[in-house]
């Protein structure tokens, strides 16, 4: 039976809420597919500042190392917004990421059926989207020196610098082509090389290791004509490949489309590590309440069985349990609507893995 090293890091505010009714789906995994996840529990966060003085204790990051993926929920909290900048609980996922070198941020964005009518958009144009964007993660202007704020002739400027090497654009794009030769085999490349030499770059090493995916089919956009054909066209993509500030604007963007940024997993991967979180936010407002909603969270750990794991059997089952959950017109309250049932955190994760277990029969 195989067996794989799971740190849990539950986090603030809903974080504890949501990573325990994803336990509990991983619980029956088990079960159904014979293996055995080993969780560990660390600290993150506001809860590691209260007990540890920082975001992120060494005793975490070495757990981290020594686990086969990271399962996280949430970090931050209006407890903790007075703190200075660098010792606020948002520093222990930034610095999560670049210690364990997370290069590529996974985003799906996926149109369930059932919730189609939250889509901005109309259901005619967005139905059948399910694309994923993949966003470089540790270059780009948020990394680029020289950075900051200075003083020319008496005035003040401000500099940021995009910059990327061809080995951190080359290793994203290679992982870029591997997921789409999983998925539909097509990729689509975003950049802004009609402007930018940086982008220029992008374009010519994206080119380069097309040539080992000839079996992907690869098409290159300008950020902005992208912004456009994600709203135009968002069924037509499958994978799209980006730097660091245009993954960040297109994601958010793609999540919008699909009108359900609350259900939306992500995974942040490099060659050795994997970290696994839903998109939202810590939630303070609702804490404790029982009534936050688990679904991205447990799509984030579907995500850690196909791309840490190599179960993609597995992922794709829970996937399917999600969406028959929804058909069946089970809802929490952030996705409520008129005519369906509203239930809790608990009770939407029993129907979840009801489901599952029915769907494997």
């Amino acid at each position: 039976m195989k067996t794989f090293k799971v740190a849990v890091l539950k986090g603030d505010g809903i974080g504890p809420e949501i990573v325990n009714s994803t336990l509990e789906v991983l619980r029956v995994i088990e079960d159904l597919f014979e293996v055995k996840f080993e969780f560990r529990e660390g600290l993150i966060g506001g809860t590691a500042i209260d007990k540890t003085g920082t975001p992120l204790p060494e005793e975490t990051l070495k757990l981290c190392k020594e686990s086969d993926a990271v399962l996280l929920g949430a970090v931050g909290g209006p407890k903790w917004d007075n703190l200075p900048t660098d010792k606020r609980p948002e520093k222990g996922l930034l610095r999560i990421r670049k210690e364990l070198d997370l290069y590529a941020n996974l985003r799906p964005a996926k149109v369930w059926e059932p919730l189609i009518d939250s889509s901005p958009l109309k259901p005619e144009v967005v139905r059948g989207t399910d694309m994923l964007v993949v966003r470089e993660l540790t270059g780009d202007v948020y990394y680029g020196e020289p950075r900051g704020v200075f003083e020319e002739n008496g005035k003040r400027v401000g500099i940021n610098t995009m910059r990327y090497t061809e080995d951190e654009i080359r290793r994203v794009a290679v992982k870029a082509f591997e997921i789409a030769r999983k998925r539909r085999k097509k990729l689509t490349s975003v950049d802004k090389s009609n402007v930018l030499e940086v982008s220029g770059l992008w374009k010519e090493v994206v080119e380069e290791v097309h040539k080992d995916y000839p079996d992907v089919e690869l098409e290159h956009l300008y950020v902005d004509n992208c912004a456009m054909q994600l709203v135009r066209r968002p069924s037509s993509f499958d994978v799209i490949v980006t730097g660091n500030i245009f993954g960040d604007i297109l994601s958010d963007e793609a999540g919008v489309v699909v009108g359900s940024l609350g259900m939306l997993p992500s995974a942040s991967v490099g060659d050795r590590y994997a970290l696994y979180e839903p998109v939202h936010g810590s939630a303070p407002d609702i804490a404790g309440q029982g009534i936050a909603n688990p679904i991205a969270t447990i799509l984030s750990a579907s995500m850690m069985l196909k791309y840490s794991f190599g179960m993609d059997q597995a992922g794709e089952l829970i996937e399917k349990a999600v969406e028959k959950t929804l058909e069946e017109g089970y809802r929490t309250p952030d996705i409520y609507s008129e005519g369906t049932k509203k239930v809790g955190t608990e009770e939407m994760t029993a129907q979840i893995i009801k489901n599952l277990k029915e769907l494997k029969r």
